[in-house]
C-alpha cells in the first residue's frame, strides 16, 4: 500500500537525485567538460514546455474536447520549423549583447529602456502567476489523491482547507528553496546554469517515460489496444463527436486557429522557454537537431492522450472523477502501486521543471529590469557608496523566487478553482503572446520605436487583463458575477467575454483577437507617427542587422567620451566581485595582446563597451547603462551622427560583401580552371589513344599492301592463280584503307562543324527495306538469318538521308560481324513511340557487359574510339553514327547481356523541321 511516508520519501529522493545531477553537471563545467554542450541535451531541455498541464491537463482537455487538445502541440511544431530564421537571430543578438532575460532583450532593442524592461517584467510576472498556480494545483491534487490509495477520492475545494494545512503552500515553499539552491548560486545571469539544464533534460526523460508507461498500460493492459479503445469510445455519442477535429471543440475553426497561433508564440515567449532556448544555449548549431528532435518529443508525449482520456471516461462514467486526474486514477483503480508512484513522480517532474526554470527567469527579470533600475536612481539608499552589491543582487533574486511562488499560491487560493488546468495555462499563454509584436517587430523592422513598444504592450496587456483575468476572479467570487452577465455598469458592449458584441467564441479566442488588434495597432501606429532618438536608432540597426556584423563590440563605435580604467574596474567589482572583475579585464587585455597590469589599458570606447557588457550579464542592459553613465563622461551622439556611423558601417559591410563575393567568384573560377585542366588532360590522353589506334589501323593495311606488292615484284613468274589471289588481298586492303581515311575525314568535319547536311523528309520503313535489300547478299554469304519487323505505317522524319543510311549500314555491319558463327541471327525492327521513331538492330553474338555498356557511348562522346567488348574494327563507325543521330535530336544506346547478344537502338524525332536543327551535339 502507498503510505504517506513512502510518497514523501520518494518525492524528496527524486528531488535529491535532481540536485545530484545538477551538482555533477556544475562540477564538470568547472573542469571545462560541459555536459550541456550537446544538441541532444539542448533538445531535451526544451521539453520543459511539457509541464503538469501536458502531463495531467491534456488528458482533461481531451476528455472534454477530444482532439481539441492538439493545437497546443501543433503550434510549437510549426514554429520550431522557423527557428533557424527567427530563433537563431534572437540567439545571435542575445550572445552579442549578453542578454539576461526576455525583458532585457526587449528593453535592449528599444534603446535600453528601463521603462520598457520594467513593463515587460510586470506583464511576465502577472501573466505567469496563473501558470505557476497550475503546477501547484497539479502537484497538490495528485499528492492528495495518491495519499488516499487505494480509494479514489477527489480533493476538497481549496477554500475548505486551512492555509497551513494546504499541501500547495508547502509545495510552493519547498520548490522555492529548491529553486534558490538550483539557480541563484552564481550572479552572472548571462552565464549558463549547466546544472539546471542537465537536471531539466533528465526530468524531460522521466516525465516522458512515466507518461508512456501509463499510456501503454491503459491502452494495452486495461483495453486491447488503440482500436479497442476507439471502437468503445465510438459507441458513446459524446466521445464519437470528439473524434472529429472540429465538431467537439468550442469555437470550431477560430478556436483551432487561435490556439495554434497562441502556442506558436508561447514556445517563443514564455520566460522559461526563452531562458532555455536562448540564455542557456551554448551553440546556435544545436538548433539543427532541436528542429526535428523536439517535435518528435512532443509527438511521443501525446501519443497516448486520447486513449487515456477516452479510457477514463469509459472507466469512470458520470463524471465522478476529475478528468485532469485520469493519468493517476486509472492505474490506482487497477491497483498498480508502482505505476501509480511512477506517474506521481512524472507529474512532480513536469511541475518542478517548469517552476524551477520559470522562477529563475522571472527572478532575473524582477532584479535586473524592475528593481535595480529603480534602486539605482534613489540616491538616499546609498547604493553608489557600497563597495560590494553582489549580496544585494543575490538577495533580490532569491526574494523574488519566494515572492513569485507565493503569488502563484495566492492565485491558486483565489481563482484556482475557476478553470481546469488547461484553461489556466491558456491564460498565461495569452499574456506572453503580448510580447510578440515588440520582439518580431524589433528584430525585423528598424522603424519600431520605444513609444510604440510601450503603448503596444500596455494596450495588449490591458485587454488581456480585462478579458481573461477579471473573468477568472469573477468566477471565483472575488468580483461580482454580474460583470460577466451584464457587463460593467450594465453596459453589455463592455462585457469582458463579449467585448463590443463579439460573441459565440471561446474566451481565449475572444481575448486573443481583441488583445492582438490593440497591441499590433498601437505598436505600428505609434511607431509610424513618432521618431527614434539616437539610442533607439542605434539599437534598431544592431538588432535588425545582426548577421551583417562581424564579431562583438559593434556598439562601441557609437560611444564617445572620457573614462578611467580604475573607475570602471571598481564599478565592475561592486556588482560581480573583485575576482570576476579582475578576470574580465584580464580577458580584455589578452584579446588586445597586452599584459595587464604591467601594460596600461586605454579607457577607450571598446573598453567601456566591454565593461558595460559584463555588467549587463549581472544586472541587465538598462541598469548597466545607468551605472556606466555614472562613472564616465559620455558625449551624446545626435541622430545624424548615428546615421553617419551606420552609413560608414554599411559601406564597410557592402565593401566586405563585395570582397567576399569576388573571393567566391575567384574560387569558382579556380575550380573551373582546375576542371578544365583535368578535361584537357583527359582529352589529350584520348587524342593520343585515338591517334595510336588510327595509326595502327592505317599501318595494318599499308603493311599488307607493301608486303604483297613486294612479293609480286620479286616474283614476276608467280603462278597466275596465286598472283590473282594476292592482287585481291591488295585490293581489299586498299578499300579498307580508303574507308578508314574517309571515316577519319568525315569525323573531323563533324567534330569541327564543317560537315554538310542535306536534310529531307525520310520514310524510315522504306529506308530500312532498301538497306536490307542492299545487304542481302552479305547475309547469304555469312549464312545469317535476318528477321525484319516493320509496322504498316510510320511517320516520316527530317534528316540527311545519306547520313542515316550510313548509321543503319554501320549497325547492320557490326551485327553481321559479331553474330554467332553459322547460327547467326540478326533482327532489325522499327517502332513509333513518344513522338519518335525507334530503330533497333540486334545480334546473337557475345554481347557486352553492364560495365562496358555504362561507359561505351560516353567514351565515344569524349573522343574515344574503342568499341568495348567488340574485338575488331576501329569503332569510328559507331562514333560517327552517334554524332549523326544526336545532330538530328535523337538518342543512341545499347542493351545487352554477356552471351546473349547486343541490341543497338537509335531514335529520331517526328515533326522536326530543318530550322530546328541543333547548333551542336545533344547533351
Amino acid at each position: 500500500m502507498l503510505q504517506g511516508w513512502v510518497i514523501v520519501a520518494t518525492s524528496f529522493a527524486y528531488l535529491g537525485l535532481l540536485f545530484a545531477i545538477a551538482y555533477y553537471a556544475d562540477q564538470r563545467a568547472d573542469a571545462g567538460r560541459s555536459v550541456i554542450a550537446s544538441p541532444y541535451i539542448y533538445s531535451l531541455s526544451l521539453g520543459v514546455y511539457a509541464t503538469a498541464w501536458t502531463f495531467y491537463g491534456s488528458v482533461g482537455r481531451a476528455a472534454g474536447d477530444g482532439v481539441g487538445f492538439l493545437p497546443i502541440y501543433v503550434g510549437p511544431t510549426l514554429m520550431i520549423a522557423l527557428w533557424w530564421v527567427v530563433m537563431r537571430k534572437i540567439i545571435r543578438i542575445s550572445k552579442r549583447n549578453r542578454i539576461t532575460s526576455l525583458a532585457d532583450f526587449i528593453a535592449s532593442r528599444y534603446g535600453k529602456s528601463a521603462l520598457v524592461g520594467g513593463l515587460v517584467t510586470i506583464i511576465a510576472v502577472v501573466g505567469i502567476i496563473p501558470y505557476i498556480s497550475l503546477q501547484l494545483k497539479a502537484v497538490s491534487n495528485s499528492f492528495t489523491i495518491v495519499l488516499q490509495y487505494p480509494q479514489i477520492i477527489m480533493p476538497a475545494k481549496v477554500g475548505a482547507i486551512p492555509v497551513l494545512q494546504d499541501t500547495a503552500l508547502w509545495v510552493a515553499l519547498i520548490l522555492a528553496a529548491f529553486t534558490i539552491v538550483f539557480g541563484t548560486r552564481h550572479l552572472d545571469a548571462a552565464e549558463h546554469h549547466e546544472g539546471m539544464v542537465a537536471a531539466i533534460a533528465f526530468e524531460s526523460l522521466v516525465k516522458l517515460l512515466a507518461f508512456l508507461a501509463v499510456g501503454a498500460f491503459i491502452t494495452f493492459g486495461i483495453y486491447n489496444g488503440f482500436a479497442d479503445v476507439f471502437d468503445r469510445a465510438a459507441a458513446v455519442p459524446k466521445l464519437h463527436a470528439m473524434m472529429t477535429p472540429l465538431e467537439g471543440v468550442a469555437g470550431g475553426y477560430a478556436s483551432w486557429m487561435w490556439l495554434t497561433v497562441l502556442s506558436m508564440l508561447a514556445i517563443m515567449f514564455l520566460p522559461r522557454q526563452f531562458q532555455i532556448a536562448v540564455i542557456e544555449n551554448v551553440d546556435e548549431k544545436h538548433l539543427n537537431k532541436a528542429i526535428w528532435l523536439f517535435p518528435l518529443y512532443m509527438i511521443a508525449i501525446n501519443v497516448f492522450v486520447l486513449p487515456i482520456a477516452f479510457g477514463g471516461v469509459l472507466h469512470f462514467p458520470g463524471g465522478v472523477v476529475d478528468a485532469d486526474t485520469f493519468v493517476l486514477t486509472l492505474p490506482m483503480a487497477e491497483r498498480q502501486e508502482l505505476l501509480t508512484l511512477l506517474v506521481f513522480i512524472g507529474g512532480l517532474s513536469a511541475a518542478t521543471g517548469m517552476v524551477i526554470v520559470e522562477t529563475i527567469a522571472l527572478s532575473t527579470m524582477v532584479c535586473n529590469d524592475l528593481l535595480m533600475p529603480i534602486l539605482l536612481r534613489l540616491p538616499w539608499l546609498g547604493l553608489n557608496r557600497r563597495r560590494d552589491l553582489t549580496g544585494l543582487l543575490l538577495g533580490i533574486r532569491r526574494g523574488a523566487i519566494v515572492l513569485v511562488l507565493l503569488l502563484g499560491y495566492l492565485y491558486f487560493r483565489l481563482a484556482g478553482e475557476a478553470y481546469a488546468l488547461v484553461s489556466i495555462g491558456l491564460i498565461s499563454f495569452a499574456a506572453v503572446a503580448q510580447f510578440a509584436p515588440a520582439v518580431f517587430g524589433g528584430i525585423f523592422w528598424k522603424g519600431g520605436t520605444r513609444q510604440g513598444a510601450l503603448w503596444g504592450l500596455l494596450a495588449g496587456f490591458g485587454v488581456w487583463f480585462y478579458t481573461l483575468l477579471l473573468p477568472a476572479l469573477a468566477r471565483s467570487g472575488w468580483l461580482p458575477i454580474g460583470l460577466l452577465e451584464d457587463g460593467p455598469f450594465g453596459i453589455a458592449l463592455l462585457n469582458p467575454q463579449q467585448l463590443f458584441g463579439l460573441s459565440r467564441l471561446d474566451h481565449i479566442t475572444h481575448a486573443m483577437i481583441w488583445s492582438m488588434i490593440a497591441n499590433v495597432g498601437a505598436y505600428v501606429t505609434v511607431s509610424l507617427a513618432g521618431t527614434q532618438n539616437a539610442d533607439e536608432h542605434r539599437q534598431a540597426s544592431l538588432f535588425v542587422d545582426v548577421f551583417k556584423q562581424s564579431g562583438e563590440g559593434g556598439e562601441a563605435r557609437f560611444w564617445r567620451g572620457t573614462a578611467s580604467v580604475p573607475d570602471l574596474y571598481r564599478l565592475l567589482a561592486r556588482f560581480v566581485g573583485s575576482a570576476s572583475a579582475e578576470n574580465a579585464i584580464n580577458d580584455y587585455a589578452q584579446a588586445k595582446g597586452l599584459r595587464y597590469p604591467e601594460q596600461r589599458l586605454q579607457a577607450d570606447a571598446e573598453f567601456v563597451h566591454h565593461v558595460e557588457m559584463q555588467l549587463a550579464g549581472a544586472i541587465g542592459a538598462a541598469s548597466a547603462r545607468i551605472m556606466v553613465a555614472s562613472v564616465v563622461k559620455e558625449e551624446a551622439l545626435t541622430i545624424e551622427e548615428v546615421r553617419e556611423i551606420l552609413d560608414e558601417a554599411s559601406q564597410v559591410i557592402v565593401y566586405s560583401l563585395k570582397l567576399e563575393q569576388k573571393s567566391r567568384e575567384l574560387e569558382a573560377a579556380t575550380a573551373e580552371l582546375r576542371v578544365a585542366n583535368e578535361r584537357l588532360k583527359e582529352l589529350d590522353r584520348l587524342k593520343d589513344e585515338f591517334i595510336s589506334t588510327v595509326t595502327h589501323e592505317l599501318r595494318t593495311p599499308l603493311t599488307s599492301i607493301r608486303s604483297f606488292s613486294e612479293i609480286l615484284l620479286d616474283d614476276p613468274e608467280m603462278d597466275p592463280g596465286q598472283r590473282q589471289k594476292f592482287l585481291g588481298i591488295i585490293t581489299k586492303e586498299t578499300e579498307r584503307l580508303t574507308r578508314l581515311i574517309n571515316q577519319v575525314l568525315d569525323l573531323a568535319k563533324i567534330e569541327s562543324g564543317t560537315a554538310e547536311w542535306q536534310e529531307s523528309s525520310i520514310d524510315m520503313k522504306e529506308l530500312i527495306s532498301d538497306a536490307v535489300a542492299g545487304m542481302s547478299q552479305l547475309f547469304k554469304e555469312k549464312n545469317i538469318r535476318l528477321e525484319v519487323r516493320l509496322p504498316e505505317k510510320v511517320a516520316k522524319v527530317t534528316a540527311d538521308l545519306d547520313r542515316i543510311v550510313q548509321v543503319l549500314l554501320n549497325l547492320l555491319s557490326n551485327a553481321v560481324k559479331f553474330c554467332d558463327g553459322d547460327n547467326g541471327r540478326v533482327r532489325i525492327g522499327l517502332t513509333e513511340r513518344d513522338a519518335c521513331v525507334q530503330v533497333e538492330v540486334c545480334d546473337n553474338g557475345p554481347g557486352i557487359s553492364a560495365e562496358d555498356q555504362a561507359v561505351i557511348f560516353e567514351k565515344f562522346r569524349q573522343g574515344g574510339n574503342t568499341l568495348i567488348g567488340k574485338p575488331q574494327g576501329t569503332g569510328l563507325g559507331l562514333h560517327i553514327s552517334l554524332h549523326i543521330v544526336e545532330h538530328f535530336g535523337g538518342k543512341m544506346w545499347v542493351e545487352s547481356r554477356p552471351g546473349e547478344g547486343a541490341c543497338f537502338f537509335f531514335t529520331l524525332p517526328i515533326g522536326r523541321s530543318p530550322a530546328q536543327a541543333p547548333a551542336g551535339r545533344a547533351a
